[in-house]
């Protein structure tokens, strides 16, 4: 994959600031079914946390269920995604966070002996936490401490997050928790899965704003229609075209933000034709429609 490819794939948007590169996210209610989290990467760590529901994550070509009360932990550079599990909407906390924030300004035994074997992810969270042991209950207590303290942003909270994420890396330590996710090869059948799959989305982000063909994609690996759809609905969940429309409704979500922008141009730039199977899909994205989005977004800022 080049340069350009990958950096449409990755996430662009910010997280926390530049003084200190940590931000938290609550999401949710959403439906049964539904994306929760669109298939993307980006260069921090991300530490979820259930709160309602059950969700299924991707992380790379793994898919596993994460029910309320249970966290998971994405190392920088993973793709990843999920979608509302079961029968009952899922909501879910989020910490997303540049791993070097933790870092010594000189090259200590914290820097030499977890923090930089956390950066290489030769020691790093595990994957999937539930509530099944007493390291275990103690990591989630952490957790939960850290999401109220980012969220509530009172005086000192940003030692309080630093404190607590070096609280967490302890406790693993100490359990002999942490976990070496550097051991893949990168010439895997899965890595190669992987950079495919990133290949044909990075193809969509580029050129969503016109209509695509399923023939046009599957010429990006290259495969035939069928092998491609059934490929890409493994990997994902989604068919190509639900992935699609769900990239440009989120485009369209960031345009409607512009005061000025009317709802027939924004539709068009994303690239649907016809307004009303706009209409159709972003609600049935949102819960909501165009104009009932931006009404929201503009009463609340």
């Amino acid at each position: 994959m080049d340069s350009v490819q990958k950096k449409v794939l990755r996430e662009q948007r910010p997280h926390g600031t530049v003084e200190f590169p940590l931000a938290a996210y609550d999401i949710g209610p959403r439906l049964p079914g539904t994306s929760v989290l669109f298939c993307h990467w980006h260069s921090e760590m991300e530490l979820f946390y259930v709160t309602e529901g059950e969700t299924l994550f991707q992380v790379g070509t793994d898919y596993f269920p994460v029910r309320a009360g249970e966290a998971v932990c994405i190392d920088g550079g993973e793709i990843h995604a999920g979608h509302a599990h079961g029968n009952a909407a899922c909501s879910y906390n989020a910490i997303v966070f540049d791993a070097n924030l933790l870092a010594s300004s000189t090259f200590d035994t914290v820097q030499q002996k977890y923090i930089s074997p956390l950066l290489d992810r030769t020691r790093t969270f595990p994957r999937h936490i539930k509530p099944n042991s007493e390291w275990e209950i103690k990591v989630l207590e952490l957790l939960r401490t850290l999401i109220a303290q980012c969220s509530l942003e009172s005086p000192g909270y940003e030692i309080a997050a630093k404190g607590l994420l070096y609280l967490m890396i302890h406790t693993l330590t100490t359990e002999r928790k942490l976990c070496n996710r550097n051991e893949k090869d990168a010439d895997s059948p899965l890595q190669f899965k992987i950079e495919r799959l990133k290949l044909v989305i990075s193809y969509m982000q580029l050129h969503y704003q016109r209509p695509i063909r399923i023939a046009e994609l599957a010429e990006q690996i290259p495969m035939s229609e069928g092998q491609f759809y059934r490929f890409f609905k493994s990997m994902t969940h989604q068919t190509p075209l639900e992935y699609l429309n769900t990239l440009r409704i989120r485009k369209a979500a960031d345009l409607l933000t512009q005061p000025h922008a009317k709802i027939a141009n924004v539709a068009m730039d994303v690239g649907f034709e016809h307004i009303s199977y706009f209409v159709k899909i972003f609600r049935d994205r949102m819960q909501c429609t165009p104009s009932e989005f931006r009404k929201r977004k503009f009463t609340t800022d």
